[in-house]
């Protein structure tokens, strides 16, 4: 992926300040505080050295106690300052990581299926937990690290300059070094950092990968491979941090020999104009507190450095996906589809996947299905029979042509009113973590349990969900692996009779189970589709005999439809394809 700019990033990250603007002030405002406070000790400590060397007698009791009292009260000030910045600080990062995952988390849900297809979930993870935790620190600390340094470097040279100018040149004179180092090192700390969180991204995806698939690695024995793959991964994020760490030792270690430099530097010349009689001892003390405490903050930003290189990449990294353009959205003047009939048409539909070949998965179909009419798609697999089901709910939109619903382009109604008046229930299930009761509600959230038996009754899963541990309480397990297949498929259809819409969309929905349980689901299914316009995939030639007209497609296109009886008088195609499934279902 191509690298932002960190002056773009910066830029677009700023606007994340804007609701907590208030916060950000006062933080500042602490941040100051704290940094006069330090500012201040360095002359308290040169004001009683002098007065120490000059005159003793003027240190009195009564002079101690009014300092004592003063610095006392900035001490309160400073714990005060100090507190906030710790905590409102850091809850004010927390909550731009808050509104950035929302942002992000929206954002991913509008994007299309094209790009899940070329996306592992895992880098996706990476994004959205490990790479925003960064960016609270960064957020809270960055403010303050640049006002706190600009303060301290800035008041510093004014009070140095009054104290000795050459010796203060000599010492700044060291800074413009300590810039380039930190230029050039950074630059590499960065590559080095994010090819580290891409590396996170996918040892998240590889272990996603092999946990959900845990079944077939143990029956396949193939723990081996697994740990194999894994070692590779691990071992390659490794190597990554090695180079890393090699860059953050290389830049600490050429600050820690400039300080070095800077501290000696500054004993034998203030020790020289010392014995010259060109500034006195308190100044000398003076001028010693302030050095370490310069050199304090230039250490505080070497290791705010690491801290800006993970915040900075965790940015860059959100923004990659935020910039991942919506292919599938509402047009300006989608309008909501209302009194839906369901009648569907396909009027010349072309259709190739964006990143594939110049192969057409769909090409010229024209296909209409008069609303309440039961349709079944039938074919050779890679005909593109699912592909065409996907087009319905614009999962993908057509490359040329056009779908209507009831006379209207569906690239011309809203998202949201589309795929609320389309029910699906594909071959593979996807249960959500949690009870059966919230699996069946995703189709109509807020329905009553009434509501929600009668869905399971119409479904033919009541009398089974009533025999789990809890009922509709029953937890299901990831992806719904405490329940077999029908039981799985049987929830997914009342999650459909819930929702209840006008149009059905069945792909291959009884494929992967056994003959009985394939019974009672095809039973669920024939009392779902009644009443609705349905279109059915199916392998099984035999589940759909009953359907009103079933078309024959191919990579040619559609080549014959009828009903079952008048596709079989032809002995066409669909005879053909009937013939071979009887016969692979006798040898079964």
């Amino acid at each position: 992926m191509a690298t932002h700019p960190k002056r773009g990033l910066i830029r677009r990250f700023i606007p994340y300040y804007r609701k907590y603007i208030h916060l950000l002030v006062f933080d500042l405002i602490c941040a100051v505080l704290t940094t006069g406070f330090e500012l201040v000790f360095p002359l308290i400590v040169g004001e009683i050295t002098d007065r120490a060397v000059t005159d003793a007698s003027t240190i009195t009791v009564a002079w101690l106690t009014r300092l004592g009292l003063l610095y006392l009260a900035l001490v309160l000030v400073d714990a005060g300052a100090n507190y906030f910045m710790q905590s409102g600080g850091h809850i004010m990062g927390a909550k731009i990581e808050t509104d950035m995952r929302t942002d992000l988390f929206s954002h991913l849900q509008q994007l299309s299926f094209s790009y899940y297809n070329n996306t592992k979930v895992g880098q996706i993870m990476a994004r959205i937990t490990s790479d925003l935790f960064d960016v609270t620190e960064f957020s809270h600390h960055g403010p303050e690290e640049i006002l706190i340094s600009l303060i301290k470097l800035t008041v510093s040279f004014v009070i140095l300059m009054g104290i000795n100018v050459p010796l203060t040149l000599i010492i700044f004179a060291v800074l413009p070094v300590m810039l380039l180092t930190t230029i050039y090192f950074n630059r590499r700390m960065r590559e080095a950092f994010k090819a580290s969180r891409y590396q996170v991204g996918e040892i998240n995806a590889q272990t996603e990968d092999t946990l959900l698939g845990m079944r077939v690695v143990q029956s396949f024995a193939n723990e081996h491979l697994e740990n194999e793959k894994f070692d590779k991964s691990n071992q390659r994020f490794l190597d990554l941090k090695r180079i890393q760490y090699h860059y953050m030792a290389g830049f600490n270690s050429t600050n820690r020999f400039l300080n070095g430099t800077m501290n000696i530097t500054v004993v034998i010349a203030g020790a020289y104009f010392l014995s010259q009689g060109r500034i006195t001892a308190g100044q000398f003390a003076s001028f010693l507190l302030y050095i370490n405490m310069l050199l304090g903050s230039i250490r505080q930003l070497v290791n705010f450095t690491e801290q800006y290189q993970r915040g900075i990449t965790g940015i860059e990294r959100f923004f990659e996906i935020m910039d991942a353009p919506l292919e599938i959205r509402d047009e300006p003047d989608a309008k909501p589809l209302k009194d839906v009939k369901g009648h569907i048409r396909l009027e010349n539909v072309t259709f190739k996947y964006a990143d594939a070949d110049e192969r057409e998965v769909l090409h010229d179909v024209t296909l209409n299905v008069p609303a309440g009419q039961s349709v079944a798609l039938v074919g050779p697999s890679g005909s593109g029979k699912t592909t065409l089901c996907n087009l319905i709910p614009r999962f993908y939109d057509v490359t040329s042509g056009r779908i209507l619903i009831d006379g209207q382009d569906i690239r011309g109604l809203t998202l949201k009113s589309l795929r609320d008046h389309i029910g699906m229930v594909q071959q593979d299930v996807y249960l959500f973590s949690g009870s059966v009761k919230d699996n069946i509600t995703y189709g109509k959230p807020g329905a009553t349990m009434d509501e929600v038996i009668a869905a399971a009754e119409k479904a033919g899963a009541h009398g089974f969900i009533s025999e789990l541990p809890d009922g509709y309480d029953t937890y299901v397990g990831e992806r719904g692996v405490k329940l077999s297949g029908g039981q799985k498929q049987r929830i997914s259809i009342a999650r459909v009779f819930l929702k209840n819409p006008p149009i059905l969309l069945l792909d291959e929905a009884t494929s992967a189970l056994d003959n009985e349980n394939e019974r009672l689901v095809q039973q669920s299914l024939e009392e779902l589709a009644r009443g609705r316009t349905t279109l059915t995939i199916a392998h099984r030639l035999t589940t759909i005999r009953g359907a009103d007209v079933i078309w024959v497609l191919t990579e040619n296109g559609l080549e014959e439809h009828g009903s079952h009886e008048e596709l079989i008088a032809k002995k066409g195609l669909y005879y053909q394809l009937y013939q071979m499934y009887a016969l692979t279902a006798m040898n079964e």
